[in-house]
């Protein structure tokens, strides 16, 4: 097969070079915007008279047929192929003939490639948005309906102190709000063209790549053409940012494979989103869980790739930077498909506000309201909280929880205890009682819903 760049060499590659310095079977996807971005430079070349206007109209023509041919499976790629840019430009030879040569002028494949993956990222930038934000919509709809219900809040995987389930799911909600703020900052860091940069100095010919630009839908041209061609901090950004989403979705993975066990029983995983055993009839494993957190290692490693493969690379471009696809592709697929599954797993999953109930009952995590109610009081509350404790120790001598004690045997522990204390110790009041601003409290909730619903839109 003939090479784009074949006109100074003698001898045909090794084979064994062929195939190692592919990259056919990685980039294929990019059809589409390679196909969009080259159409815009036709445009750009015909309307500043660097090519004839039927010159630029028929090559034009050529990549709408030669995307129609694809899109409808007549047109296939040859798989031992270079890349998916020089099938582009054989089909399009194929389709129009020797005018096709044309298309090249004033760019080289070091600039269309990066212009291609730049267009390609900054579709799924799109789609992660859109995906986060429905993950985000089920977590506020469950929280609206979840404010009362009452669970163990954790710190060192210990009972601490009652909290809502709704305000658990919001946490995820803000992580995921986080995500989605660092996908539109990314954004504007990925919409900036590198076409016209051509190999690495620019061109001489009379482009117009503001108007390449505007046609494509980015923001401006890159300012020097060395860092565009060999720029791609946008890759390591963006598998920075979806390390951290797939971080966020590990730790709620985590948490439905713990809360599904039978020690917990707080949800109920749907069949459809579980396996089972081949001997044993009565598991049902969270594989989808579980793969979720196992995939987020991929991720963090598609990242390390990027930027040891970044790390001393010399201006301008070289080849090392055609790996930045792999580990790109890689976090594309990964993120975007964990994120799908969790949520299909959140929408499914049936949650056990008895089980949660019944969790905290003598579990002392309402231990901080004997300590907050003499502070109120006036007590210091270090003095508070040892009494708290000594309250705590006289329960398990006793064998009793500290929503049973009577008013009697409080007040055997200190004097300071008065009949209105009772009605605080429930594990209910305890979360109700944290009121204050991104607390659990139902009125904290409320108001942190409504945040949300503002934040969402």
């Amino acid at each position: 097969m003939a090479k784009l760049w074949g006109g100074a060499f003698d001898k045909e590659t090794d084979k064994q070079v062929e195939v190692f310095t592919a990259s056919m079977a990685v980039d294929e996807r990019m059809w589409e915007v390679d196909i969009a971005g080259s159409i815009a430079h036709a445009t750009m070349l015909g309307g500043e008279g660097i090519l004839l206007k039927a010159e630029a109209e028929q090559i034009i023509a050529g990549l709408q047929q030669v995307g129609e041919g694809i899109r409808a499976g007549k047109l296939v790629f040859n798989p031992d192929a270079e890349d998916v840019h020089s099938e582009i430009e054989r089909f399009l030879t194929d389709a129009i003939g020797p005018v096709a040569g044309k298309l090249h002028t004033a760019r080289s494949r070091n600039d269309q490639v990066a212009t291609d993956t730049r267009l390609y990222l900054r579709g799924k930038l799109v789609e992660f948005n859109r995906e986060l934000k429905l993950t985000q919509e089920w977590l506020l709809s469950a929280a609206r309906k979840e404010k009362e219900t009452v669970l163990p809040g954790m710190t060192h995987l210990q009972h601490a102190q009652p909290v809502s389930l709704a305000h658990h799911l919001l946490a995820y909600f803000w992580m995921f709000s986080r995500d989605r703020e660092r996908i539109a900052d990314l954004a504007k860091r990925v919409n900036r063209m590198p076409l016209g940069s051509a190999a690495l100095a620019g061109t001489p010919f009379p482009i117009n790549r503001q108007k390449t630009a505007k046609l494509m839908g980015f923001d401006a041209p890159t300012e020097n053409s060395l860092d565009a061609v060999s720029d791609r901090d946008y890759v390591v950004e963006f598998l920075s940012d979806a390390s951290l989403i797939m971080m966020h979705l590990s730790r709620l993975s985590e948490e439905l494979i713990i809360w599904s066990t039978p020690e917990f029983g707080f949800v109920r995983l749907d069949d459809s989103v579980t396996t089972g055993s081949s001997i044993m009839p009565q598991k049902k494993n969270p594989d989808v869980a579980e793969l979720i957190r196992g995939k987020t290692g991929r991720v963090y490693g598609a990242l390390m790739g990027a930027l040891t493969m970044l790390k001393a690379l010399p201006l301008s471009y070289n080849r090392d930077l055609q790996e930045d696809k792999t580990f790109l592709f890689e976090g594309v697929d990964t993120a975007l498909s964990s994120i799908r599954l969790m949520r299909l797993m959140l929408t499914t999953a049936k949650f056990n506000a008895e089980r949660m109930e019944k969790s905290l009952a003598g579990d002392f995590s309402n231990a901080t309201e004997i300590a907050d109610y003499l502070a109120a009081r006036g007590m210091p509350f270090r003095q508070a909280h040892e009494v708290s404790g000594k309250t705590v120790k006289y329960c398990i001598e006793h064998r009793k929880a500290i929503e049973e004690l009577t008013l009697a045997e409080l007040q055997s522990v200190h004097p300071g205890f008065a009949s209105d204390v009772l009605p605080l110790l429930s594990h209910a009041a305890a979360m109700k009682a944290r009121k204050s601003e991104g607390g659990t409290g139902v009125e904290a909730v409320e108001a942190q819903i409504a945040k949300a619903e503002l934040a969402l839109n």
